[in-house]
């Protein structure tokens, strides 16, 4: 058995749709998991014809396929950059430094998978050199945003016993303070080396990229003791794609073109808590 769900921006998914494409699969009944904004139905059998009817409505909804059984995750793990918050923060950062542009093409081609992540990472951080410390909690106040439903995805999974985990390949003087604004219970990310209060243009070894991901959702699973089926895996970028191929359920959030194409699950028009309706919460059923 499987699930059939459709998920907007609110106000934004038609029953006339929703109601469509169930005829069109030969679906059951709907679910509303949210009105005009999240349905779902069933289907015995994966749907021959369903790229082509995602494709059809790419513009107004998102439309994936999961299995029916367990949809509810055990295990949050998390992408922070463009993900769990609206910006890059090394874009951020080099914006401070006068040298934003250069770094923000870096950095989107980086994501996407055409430098390596270790390279490109590498020479960011040398033009953020001589930087004061101090820029890092300007950065913070004045230009990083959560991205909405955020909070309400980390609270809801943890009220029902889940755990949640940010690895990120930014850097932990940004994940420390997001993870405690958002509730995660643990973050791993790369370190900013300093010199004399200033940014010393290096970053911790090792390096912390697509391979480092992986390891958390082996090292955190074991630790848990729940197997990788139990894990939500979100991201954006190529160097999420370890995580998100691995985990029992990995979903692109407004992913790079390159990272939706090897991913099974992608989320276009809504926010984070598409991941709760991805997992069959109502939003009767949220959090925070």
């Amino acid at each position: 058995m499987f699930i059939v769900s459709l998920i907007a921006r609110p106000g934004g998914l038609e029953p006339a749709l929703v109601s469509a494409l169930r005829n069109a699969t030969g679906g059951g009944d709907v679910t509303w998991l949210s009105q005009g904004e999240a349905a779902e139905f069933p289907v015995g059998v994966a749907p021959s014809n369903l790229e082509g009817l995602g494709a059809s409505v790419a513009d107004q909804a998102d439309l994936n396929l999961l299995p029916a059984e367990g949809r509810r995750k055990k295990m949050l793990l998390a992408d922070m950059d463009s993900t769990m918050i609206q910006q890059e923060c090394i874009d951020e950062l080099a914006e401070e430094a006068g040298v934003g542009a250069h770094v923000k093409d870096i950095t989107a081609r980086a994501m996407n998978g055409e430098l390596d992540f270790e390279g490109a990472l590498t020479e960011r951080v040398a033009l953020l050199r001589d930087l004061p410390e101090g820029v890092i909690d300007k950065v913070l106040e004045t230009r990083i945003t959560l991205m909405p439903g955020g909070p309400a995805l980390v609270a809801t999974m943890k009220a029902n016993g889940a755990y949640a985990a940010l690895v990120s390949g930014g850097f932990t003087a940004f994940t420390t303070r997001v993870a405690t604004m958002v509730g995660f219970d643990e973050n791993r990310a790369n370190t900013l080396l300093t010199d004399a209060g200033r940014l010393s243009g290096e970053v911790g070894r090792p390096i912390l990229g697509r391979e480092a991901k992986v390891q958390a959702l082996e090292e955190i699973s074991a630790r848990l003791g729940i197997s990788e089926a139990d894990v939500l895996a979100v991201g954006d970028g190529a160097n999420d794609l370890g995580m998100l191929t691995r985990a029992g359920m990995g979903v692109a959030l407004h992913a790079k073109p390159s990272v939706q194409a090897q991913c099974d699950l992608r989320v276009n028009h809504g926010d984070l808590t598409a991941l709760l309706y991805l997992q069959g919460y109502a939003r009767s059923e949220f959090s925070g």
